[in-house]
């Protein structure tokens, strides 16, 4: 089960919102989604992802600034759909993937079969996703949630770490 949800910082405090993500493919779309749910463009808008029990994940948008990322578990997160926007190539050391590379994976010689698999041809470049926490751990410390705690969170997260924001109570209304 999965839950979203988004935290607009304003003058008068914080406002929360849940989320449909089903339209958004990218973590620019996810940024985009953020900004506009805010009510003043420079705004800080947080946006909180979880699945129940196996990861979370939180994207930080301060105006047009590039969103900053951080994820409990990335190899969790990556089998997750939700998990695949926030896990970037960049953020998990991976070189971009490139158009190319896929044209050059299709079997365009006209075999039925292609080429014969190599052990060369196994997961040697480095794309493995890491168990464990990855992205920016002190994407919170200037809101009360040092790296330190953020990485130590386990169950509830979400709801600690919006009870430090002093969010608690917005965040139950939209969960």
């Amino acid at each position: 089960m999965y839950f979203a949800a988004l935290l607009a910082r304003t003058e008068d405090g914080w406002e929360a919102s849940d989320t449909e993500l089903d339209d958004v493919e990218t973590l620019s779309d996810l940024a985009d989604l953020a900004r506009e749910s805010a009510p003043d463009a420079d705004d800080t808008v947080l946006v909180f992802i979880e699945q129940e029990d196996a990861w979370f994940g939180v994207v930080r948008v301060d105006g047009e600034e590039d969103p900053r990322v951080f994820v409990s578990n990335a190899a969790a997160a990556a089998r997750s759909s939700y998990g695949e926007l926030l896990l970037t190539d960049e953020m998990l050391g991976r070189e971009p993937k490139d158009d190319a590379d896929d044209l050059d994976a299709l079997d365009l010689d006209g075999t039925e079969d292609g080429e014969p698999e190599t052990e060369d041809d196994d997961d040697t470049d480095g794309s493995a996703v890491p168990s464990g926490p990855v992205g920016d751990a002190g994407i919170l410390d200037d809101l009360g949630v040092s790296a330190k705690e953020l990485l130590t969170l386990e169950e509830d997260a979400l709801g600690d770490i919006a009870e430090a924001l002093g969010a608690s109570d917005v965040l139950e209304t939209v969960r």
